[in-house]
């Protein structure tokens, strides 16, 4: 399935460029992720102060995804739980977690 077929209220593609809603828990007891098709819940380790939780969603985000940390940014939400990151390039989205 492509990115473009999975254009949503929380997934969007437009210019070579993929959006994404990301919930963000900072302070978790143990970094994990959870992918529901729409929406991304990542629980980080990373207090949200000095955006270093911001960081740390970037780099986690890259990390799932397989694209490099100067591709994605984020474009609302920076002191929010709830953000709206870019990534760069057209990604193929893994399937969704879970049952």
């Amino acid at each position: 399935m492509t990115v473009a077929s999975r254009v949503g209220r929380a997934l969007t593609s437009r210019h070579e460029t993929t959006r994404l809603t990301v919930r963000v828990h900072p302070r978790a007891a143990r970094p994990r992720h959870l992918w529901d098709g729409g929406q991304l819940e990542l629980w980080i380790r990373q207090p949200p102060v000095h955006g270093v939780a911001n960081e740390a969603v970037i780099h986690e985000v890259a990390r799932w995804l397989g694209v490099p940390l100067r591709s994605i940014r984020i474009v609302s939400g920076h002191t929010a739980s709830t953000k709206i990151l870019e990534v760069d390039t057209l990604v193929e989205l893994p399937p969704r977690d879970g049952p």
